[in-house]
């Protein structure tokens, strides 16, 4: 059981964390700069669903902060004419930069199941002989001659 100070002081903690997490999201950082243990901070999060909550929120407010941060300073790079930032942008940003694969596949469809396979699928399934394993084809979709 904690006493009422214990408490007070546990939840100004809390709320110190929340605060802290939103300029700078890095728990061990922040744990620190509060006095508070790391495994105290995660039995929190554990134990305070509210808690949890919030944090969350922080964190991800944190990380907002620090990604609007970083891509003023690049900004500023790029207008400083500094290469690498200029490359990193238009690696990020622009199509004809980029180092990302572009893949595009298009699904067929396999044969129908012959009636063995069926057969063989309704008997390690207990799958009665009245359901259907697969949609039926219909003349039109299997039909590739019509225009």
């Amino acid at each position: 059981m904690t006493n009422e100070n214990t408490q007070k002081r546990i939840d100004t903690d809390k709320k110190l964390i929340i605060e802290q997490l939103k300029k700078t999201p890095i728990i061990q950082l922040v744990c620190d700069r509060c006095n508070v243990g790391k495994s105290t901070y995660y039995r929190w999060r554990q134990d305070d669903a509210e808690f949890k909550k919030n944090s969350d929120e922080a964190m991800k407010d944190g990380v907002e902060l620090i990604n609007d941060l970083s891509e003023s300073q690049l900004i500023t790079l790029i207008k400083e004419k500094n290469f690498p930032a200029i490359q990193l942008w238009l690696r990020q940003h622009h199509p004809d930069y980029s180092n990302r694969l572009d893949v595009r596949a298009t699904i067929e469809k396999e044969d129908p199941m012959t009636p063995e396979q069926e057969a063989l699928i309704r008997k390690v399934l207990g799958i009665q002989e009245t359901t259907a394993l697969q949609e039926p084809i219909t003349e039109n979709e299997n039909d590739h001659t019509q225009s």
